[in-house]
């Protein structure tokens, strides 16, 4: 491939990039430093230390969503690495196979099985025990994070599970080196990447997320994305929106400045870049 080809190929990835994401950055930077009227002003940005507290929230919703999903994500996706090959595909068709159903109806069905006349309280009832207040708790929110970001915490550790040279482990074995030792000292420390790369892709969503916690929460619980969502869809205070999205989209890089810096790059699988 010469360079003048190489070149061709590159401008439909560069006007992707201009249209859907620059244009947009600027969009939302734009709205944020001006007024109703287009004029510059730092209103909006003056505004945002009044959601200070929902920020705070979403990040401590996201945190909890994503150590759980660390927790059940890591062991799983450790386990089925070590399948045949045939059922290694088998296991991750399973697990992507919620993420082909649209992701509002996903949600949508927790209503059906957490609701004070839903599935469990259903049993609960007629198994003669008190039915649970379920629906519409901060347990139903981070629940159904999980739910949904859960295959996003498994898929890249499974990735780098699953290529990890098993000579590396062999040789610890014979030097010595129980299980738990295995998995302290190789397994764990070369997992870093796709953990870390698991990390970002559950917790960024769960910060901005606004559709569980308006389904699962019944709008007792008040994340940042509801805020935006509500500001842009009801407010029409389109230059608030995007200050408090600006914050976010700072508080993304920042997270991923910070998973890079502790070890993933772009020469390990299951890294992620900036």
């Amino acid at each position: 491939m010469n360079k003048r080809t190489s070149k061709l190929l590159d401008k439909p990835y560069l006007v992707w990039s201009l249209l859907f994401i620059i244009a947009p950055l600027i969009m939302v930077a734009y709205y944020t430093f001006t007024d109703r009227t287009g004029a510059f002003s730092l209103d909006s940005v003056a505004q945002i230390s009044s959601y200070i507290p929902t920020i705070l929230l979403s990040v401590l919703y996201g945190l909890a969503a994503t150590v759980i999903c660390l927790v059940i994500g890591y062991p799983f996706a450790y386990i089925f690495s070590k399948f045949s090959m045939r059922r290694q595909q088998m296991m991750v068709l399973l697990v992507m196979l919620p993420m082909w159903m649209n992701f509002l109806i996903r949600t949508y069905s927790w209503m059906t099985i957490l609701g004070d006349s839903g599935v469990i309280n259903t049993i609960l009832t007629s198994l003669g025990f008190e039915p649970l207040k379920l629906i519409n708790t901060g347990s139903a929110v981070i629940l159904g994070m999980v739910y949904n970001f859960l295959p996003y915490m498994i898929l890249p550790i499974y990735s780098v599970l699953s290529k990890m040279d098993n000579s590396l482990i062999e040789a610890a074995e014979d030097l010595g080196s129980n299980r738990f030792q295995v998995m302290r000292r190789v397994v764990l420390p070369l997992s870093i990447p796709g953990v870390l790369s698991g990390i970002t892709m559950v917790f960024v969503p769960c910060v901005s997320t606004f559709y569980i916690t308006q389904k699962l929460g019944g709008g007792q619980i008040v994340l940042i994305g509801d805020v935006i969502e509500t500001q842009f869809q009801s407010a029409n205070n389109y230059n608030l929106g995007a200050a408090l999205s600006f914050v976010l989209m700072i508080l993304i890089l920042i997270c991923l400045g910070i998973m890079n810096y502790f070890g993933a790059d772009e020469s390990n699988d299951g890294g992620v870049v900036i």
